[in-house]
């Protein structure tokens, strides 16, 4: 391995990430090395890594080389593997821009939850087709300290448990992964959103990621936050016929989530990249340690 790794870092509705381009798929990435690079104090900090490996170099996404050249291998800020993350799929799109992979326009991108269309607009803002959300049955309670809350167990491609409550600030410090229950219902733990409505097809949302704490924004967890608050206002494009458009604010920002009559959901937003650099290799194999 080279004594530099090369980085950058970005953000989506400041919900950051370090990026590794890593085509070949050659760097030694371990839990450790992950959660090391996130470290706030210690490392370059962030919510996640996006490592960027081709298709055809990575062995989850070599069937999808056909389709996409370029594979988002995501990581939490705490090293663990993640299926999707909507805000950062849409900071790789922008790293392919700016390395000169891609010029603009349609881009097709290899994540563990499948083959996602991405497109980057003129105007510097990123939509991606996130997939159609799946709903699972059976209740679902999510708790902070002394309250609870029904939720509604929404996956995007990862799981999330979405709770409507009265004021953001009833989630807490977020310190800690608010308790659920059946523990059946996320046995490889799920991503948690307190949601409070503003106004007609207007909500705003705090999330604790599963494996990175509380994070200033989740792209899936805005989708299914948008997709459960048209459940709640009696709206469903498959049965209307007609999109459903919501503005979801973040701590870091706002997301616009629609979702079509044929169930596919986009999510468009904003993409940055703020810096880059290079990364001590040796530093890296001891702080992974």
């Amino acid at each position: 391995m080279s004594t530099r790794i090369a980085f950058l870092k970005g953000h989506g509705t400041e919900n950051d990430f370090v990026i590794l381009p890593d085509p070949e798929n050659v760097i030694d990435l371990s839990p450790a090395a992950v959660a090391a690079l996130c470290d706030r104090r210690a490392g370059i900090g962030a919510d996640g890594v996006l490592h960027v490996v081709r298709s055809a170099a990575h062995p989850e996404a070599e069937e999808m080389a056909a389709e996409a050249e370029w594979f988002m291998d995501y990581r939490n800020g705490d090293g663990s593997i993640a299926e999707m993350c909507g805000n950062g799929v849409r900071v790789f799109a922008r790293y392919l821009q700016h390395a000169g992979h891609v010029s603009g326009g349609d881009v097709a991108i290899a994540t563990r939850a499948g083959v996602k269309s991405v497109h980057i607009d003129k105007d510097g803002d990123v939509t991606v087709g996130m997939g159609s959300a799946r709903f699972s049955e059976g209740d679902v309670t999510v708790s902070v300290g002394e309250r609870s809350w029904p939720a509604r167990n929404v996956n995007m491609g990862n799981p999330h448990a979405v709770a409507f409550v009265d004021d953001l600030d009833d989630a807490g410090t977020l310190y800690a992964a608010p308790l659920f229950s059946p523990a059946s219902a996320y046995p490889d733990g799920v991503n948690v959103e307190f949601v409070v409505v503003r106004g007609p097809r207007h909500v705003a949302m705090r999330v604790h990621e599963r494996g990175s704490g509380e994070t200033r924004s989740c792209g899936t967890g805005a989708c299914a936050v948008a997709v459960a608050a048209a459940r709640r206002d009696g709206a469903d494009p498959a049965v209307t016929g007609a999109p459903a458009t919501y503005a979801v604010d973040v701590p870091g920002g706002t997301l616009v989530i629609a979702e079509r009559p044929d169930g596919e959901i986009e999510m468009t937003g904003p993409a940055v990249i703020v810096a880059e650099g290079e990364i001590d290799a040796k530093w890296l194999e001891i702080a992974a340690r």
